[in-house]
This record gives C-alpha cells, sequence and structure tokens, in this order.
C-alpha cells in the first residue's frame, strides 16, 4: 500500500484513510468477504497512531462496508452488494444519526395504538371527543366560504384576518392587549415550541421546565442540546425561589411554563407565585415562556389571569392553540411576543413550510369571530366538568381508596398516584393487553407510581369501562 494520508490537507488523517479503503473496496481490491489490514499493520505501514485507524475501520463500519470481529480482524461486508455495480445504503446508521432523537418508545407505542382501530379506551391522548366537537358549527361556516379565495400563499407570519380575530379573542377572553404584527401563527403549540428552542436558543443554554410537565416528554430540548433543570410542581405551582437558586448556578437563559390547569397535573398557579415569577424575569431578564391551551377551560366560567395579562413589560411569550378548545385537526396555533422575536421565529417557520395553510386559517378566523363562539365553550366546559366527574367516580368505584389524585378546575387531565404493586410501567403493559391506554408519570417526569388519565378523548360512556379495565390491570400485577 504505497498511498499514505497527507496531514496538510485539511482533511482528518482517519477520514483520508477511511475514504481510500472505500475506493479499494468498490474497485475489488478489497473485495466481499476479505479481511482488510490489522490495525497495527495498517498503522505501521501509514506512519499512523493505531487509535486513528481505528477511528477509520470504525467510520467504514457506520458506512456499513465492514464488519468488525472481535478478537479477528475487520472483515468486508458479504452482504454489501447486490450485483456488481450496486450498493445499498446502510439505513440503520440513518436511523441512528439526524438532529432529532426519538420520541420516548411508549410514547410511540400510545400513537400506535389508538390508531389501530383495536377496541382501546383513550385515556393517554389531549384530544377533545366527537361530543365536544363543534362539528355543526365548523360545517356551517365552511359552507359560508369561496374556496377560490383561498389557494395561494398567506402571509409569512399568518393571515391577517385570523391574526385579528386572535387579539380581539385574547382581549376578550383573556384580558391580553396584543396586536397582529406581534403574533405569529403555527402548527400547534407544539411547532411553537419548537420554533423558540431553534431560532432562540444555542446548545448549551440553561432552561427551567416544571416536573412533571409537559415538556419533560419532549426530545427537541435535548435533540437542540439544551441544559434542562426541572421544578417540582406542588398544588398551587413550582418554587419561585428555586428558579433563583437555578439562576445563580446555571445562568437561566428562559423558563417554561404550563401555569393553568397543567398538563399534566391540572394544577393552577397561584396569583402570590405569578407575581413572583414575573419579578424575577424582570429583575434578571429571563424571559418566559407560557404555554396556555387550557385557561378557557375553567369548568364554572371563571376568568383565568394569564401570566401574559399580568405582564407589563413585555418579558412573557405566549403560546396557545385551538386544539383543546376547537380541534387539534386544525393545527392552529400562535405566538404572541416582542416584534422582533416573531420576525425571527415568522423566517425559521417560512423555511420549513413557507408558511402555514390558509384553508384553516380563514376556518380557524370565522370560527373566533362568530357569535356561536361563546356557545360553544360554555358547552365545552360542561362536557369536560362532566367527564371529570365521571372518572372520579370510577376511580372511587373500582379503586376503593387506593386512588390518590388531585381534582383540577378546569383542564383535561387527572395526575394520579395509585397504590398498585409494581411500576406504572408494568401497569402499563398490563393494560394495554386489558384494552386501555394512558400516561406513565416517568414519561412526563420524575415522578414514580402516577398516571396521567387524559379524559377529554373517551367518551362518557367509555370512561368508566375504562377505569374498570385499569382496575383489572391492576389486579393482575
Amino acid at each position: 500500500m504505497e498511498w499514505k494520508p497527507a496531514k496538510s490537507s485539511g482533511i482528518a488523517v482517519y477520514k483520508q484513510i477511511a475514504n481510500d479503503i472505500e475506493h479499494r473496496i468498490i474497485s475489488g481490491e478489497f473485495p466481499s468477504g476479505s479481511w482488510l489490514p490489522s490495525e497495527r499493520l495498517l498503522a505501521a505501514r501509514l506512519n499512523v497512531n493505531r487509535s486513528t485507524v481505528i477511528s477509520a475501520y470504525d467510520e467504514l463500519h457506520a458506512a456499513g462496508l465492514v464488519k468488525r470481529v472481535k478478537g479477528t480482524g475487520t472483515l468486508v461486508s458479504t452482504e454489501l452488494w447486490n450485483d456488481a455495480d450496486k450498493r445499498l445504503p446502510d439505513w440503520e446508521s440513518y436511523v441512528k444519526g439526524g438532529f432529532f432523537q426519538l420520541n420516548n418508545p411508549i410514547n410511540r407505542q400510545i400513537y400506535q395504538l389508538v390508531h389501530s382501530g383495536d377496541d382501546i379506551v383513550n385515556f393517554a391522548v389531549g384530544e377533545l371527543s366527537p361530543d365536544l366537537l363543534p362539528v355543526s358549527f365548523m360545517q356551517h361556516i365552511q359552507h359560508t366560504m369561496e374556496i377560490s379565495q383561498y389557494l395561494g400563499y398567506e402571509h409569512i407570519q399568518g393571515n391577517l384576518k385570523l391574526r385579528d380575530a386572535i387579539c380581539a379573542h385574547l382581549k376578550a377572553y383573556r384580558s391580553i392587549d396584543s396586536a397582529s404584527s406581534s403574533l405569529l401563527i403555527t402548527s400547534g403549540a407544539q411547532q411553537a415550541l419548537h420554533l423558540i428552542i431553534q431560532s432562540l436558543l444555542n446548545p448549551g443554554d440553561a432552561v427551567i421546565i416544571e416536573d412533571p410537565s409537559y415538556a419533560f416528554s419532549l426530545p427537541i430540548f435535548h435533540s437542540a442540546g439544551l441544559r434542562t433543570f426541572p421544578l417540582p410542581t406542588f398544588e398551587d405551582g413550582i418554587d419561585p425561589d428555586e428558579i433563583l437558586a437555578l439562576h445563580k448556578k446555571h445562568r437561566i437563559k428562559m423558563i417554561f411554563l404550563n401555569p393553568n390547569f397543567q398538563n399534566p397535573t391540572g394544577t393552577l398557579i397561584s396569583m402570590e407565585k405569578r407575581r413572583k415569577v414575573l419579578d424575577i424575569s424582570t429583575k434578571y431578564g429571563i424571559p418566559i415562556v407560557e404555554d396556555d391551551p387550557y385557561s378557557l377551560t375553567e369548568y364554572e366560567g371563571r376568568s383565568v389571569q394569564t401570566l401574559k395579562s399580568m405582564d407589563k413589560d413585555g418579558t412573557v411569550i405566549y403560546i396557545s392553540s385551538l386544539s383543546k378548545i376547537i380541534a387539534s385537526g386544525l393545527r392552529i396555533g400562535w405566538i404572541l411576543g416582542p416584534r422582533s422575536i416573531v420576525n425571527r421565529m415568522a423566517d425559521a417557520k417560512q423555511q420549513i413550510d413557507y408558511g402555514h395553510p390558509n384553508y384553516p386559517q380563514w376556518i380557524a378566523a370565522q370560527l373566533l369571530s362568530s357569535e356561536q363562539f361563546d356557545a360553544h365553550i360554555r358547552k365545552l366546559r360542561h362536557g369536560l366538568r362532566n367527564k371529570r366527574d365521571r372518572i372520579i367516580r370510577s376511580l372511587d368505584k373500582y379503586f376503593k381508596g387506593s386512588a390518590d389524585y388531585f381534582v383540577p378546575e378546569g383542564g383535561i387531565h387527572l395526575w394520579c398516584k395509585l397504590a398498585i404493586e409494581g411500576t406504572e410501567h408494568q401497569l402499563f403493559k398490563e393494560a394495554v393487553k386489558q384494552g386501555v391506554v394512558f400516561a406513565p408519570g416517568t414519561t412526563l417526569g420524575s415522578s414514580t407510581c402516577h398516571i396521567r388519565l387524559t379524559f377529554s378523548r373517551a367518551d362518557d360512556n367509555e370512561i368508566e369501562e375504562g377505569i374498570r379495565r385499569l382496575a383489572e390491570a391492576a389486579s393482575r400485577l
């Protein structure tokens, strides 16, 4: 082997070696099934460290060109060729790569189960049941629209009529003053979180999330290389003093909160704690991301004061959507914040999807502006409260005091601690066999022996049966 790597080429030496061997494999000098030179021998020939050759062989192995045989050597793959001119990509190495980390395996399993068509009672996914969807309301809206008007690209920040309708909605229902120029329409609240993380933060930045929380389940925080610091959630929310302690140690860049009927606990941050969190935000210059899908679901119709409505200094980035109050399938969410960051995220969204689809935006604008919207919200609150009461009665009936839960005054989740044998993951496996799914607590935080029961998706007549099946699963552990 006369070739030697050039250390001044600007390409890492191990990559030069890997590239040269790959060329020799393709040309047939090292045919399929043959052995490459030993690491020690090749290092001596090329006058490099053995570790450099090991790195080169690891590169070839990752590309699917060779196999490492422990104690023997490195073998050119026998599965490399279909015929003399074809080579298959090593799809497994691609699957293991990429920017995005995989979702939690249980979350992937839940998705498959609830879309399988099997007889599954769904306490796992945060959607509205058919009886809570404003189907006739939406059909009426669609019948009044002329489709030909809405088939082009939309404004980069979203349809102006929708943004104006959201501004009016925020003022009327959430006491938030806003301007259409400070709004960005997103594909639900989850895309809003992704845009904030990818546009405004850098790898290594320290952020605070609640524990437990929906944010805990999102791989995007770790995919982006962020350092996440979870704060325990109590019945009146997180402890603001803990934010200060973490900031002094780690220089917190952003705080992610779901303060209104939080997912998964259903808790509401107290007014005193809200004021303290806002004071910390303004004193130390730490932005707050308020994720607020549930404030309109307060069962008695009482007004819930959002952090954004209390924000006099512009430190709160406000996220919400129509997924939990109208329909998740519309995929309408939004970000409200300072214009400079909204413009930055709008630019990122344009790079991803060239703006949000306009047809659902026109429907959403009509829905929010309709006189029927208020009646729908009242019906939704009544329906969710009824489902909450049904699931609590069923837990009391079938678990007979062995289920400890927090009773929410709004939202769609019940956070429950079960006195069972085994772990919540073992319960999940047995529950699937019985035909019911839920979210184990450790998929949403560090709490063990907890489960999240989302009661909004199941029909009223399914709820008791679902809890009966869950109790049957618990009895089999």
